[in-house]
């Protein structure tokens, strides 16, 4: 929902993006800011906190496909326009000041005039119309007005995005807190809308809605991939060549034991079935994915046997269809 912040704050800037960024390098440039300012990595830091509370209001607005057309068409009208905390418009001189330069729009416009007065142009701009639109109440005709919409973001821990919970949430603009379930396996983006939770109608009518979106906070081992969890494994260079059976972590702490076999690259994904996350739909796979782990440091002895080892290897160079590929 639109707010006076939108139009002081670039979020773009914040995220250090450009205003054509993709939604995948949007959500990979945010997912590292978060690990690099999140509250678990600098705890007693009250500035890498308000950081992220920064990221994550940037990227709540950006990632949503409507959120952020509407925030460049609002930041498009220029930083003269006033909201009220609703959303709506608090002056709509202002407003179309920035889009016509100056005064009211063609065709004249009395002071004073109601919202309804400018649904079409509103329609345009929000997607909706005065009449029940998205973020601003709409008097449907012959019957009450509906109250505003309000918006707002919850923020969950990974696990508590995985397994669901019931969280309690402060009402915007003040009132009795409301209590909303977060169903197992809610993904980072997803909206969660209370119906009737939102701001009630002045004249009667029904009330608007509240819609939530959720914001996981990563976790420090795991990544979500649909309903599969991802995760790296380091294996050693001998246990990638020969093969061994290796222990890797779930989410829920426990190991489960995976066989890596001999000649094992950098790269390979291997499966644990039914370790992923559950909803409605079903269950997904713990995905691990082998990294190599080369030695930083060798003795001269471990050097000397490792230069045995690479003379008794096949006269082979692994890049040479890397180089023939390239030179097509």
């Amino acid at each position: 929902m639109a707010s006076q912040d939108w139009f002081e704050k670039d979020f773009y800037a914040v995220l250090g993006v450009s205003k054509d960024v993709s939604d995948a390098e949007l959500k990979k440039v945010y997912r590292k800011l978060a690990r690099q300012y999140h509250p678990d990595s600098n705890p007693g830091d009250p500035k890498a906190e308000a950081r992220f509370k920064e990221i994550s209001e940037a990227h709540a607005v950006l990632s949503d496909p409507q959120q952020r057309a509407e925030y460049d068409q609002l930041r498009a009208m220029g930083s003269g326009a006033r909201f009220t905390a609703g959303g709506a418009p608090g002056g709509f001189e202002d407003v179309f000041g920035g889009m016509f330069g100056g005064g009211y729009p063609p065709g004249g416009a009395r002071r004073g005039a109601t919202p309804g007065d400018f649904s079409d142009l509103f329609g345009g701009l929000f997607g909706g119309s005065a009449a029940g639109g998205a973020g601003g109440p709409g008097r449907r005709f012959g019957g009450p007005t509906k109250g505003r919409d309000h918006a707002a973001t919850v923020g969950l821990e990974f696990m508590t995005a995985v397994h669901g919970d019931t969280v309690t949430l402060e009402r915007p603009g003040g009132g009795k807190p409301i209590q909303v379930k977060i169903p197992a396996g809610v993904a980072d983006g997803q909206k969660i809308r209370l119906r009737g939770k939102g701001e009630p109608s002045p004249d009667g009518g029904e009330a608007g809605d509240l819609v939530l979106t959720v914001q996981v906070r990563p976790h420090p081992v795991f990544t979500r991939d649909g309903l599969n969890l991802r995760l790296d494994v380091p294996v050693t260079f001998v246990e990638a060549a020969l093969g061994a059976t290796i222990e890797v972590p779930t989410l829920g702490g426990e190991t489960v034991k995976l066989k890596v076999a001999a000649g094992t690259p950098s790269g390979r994904v291997l499966r644990v079935k039914g370790r992923g996350v559950t909803t409605a739909k079903g269950t997904g796979d713990l995905l691990a994915t082998v990294q190599v782990a080369v030695p930083s440091h060798l003795s001269a002895d471990a050097a000397k046997k490792l230069e045995q080892f690479a003379a008794a290897l096949p006269a082979e160079n692994p890049r040479d269809e890397l180089i023939a590929r390239a030179r097509v």
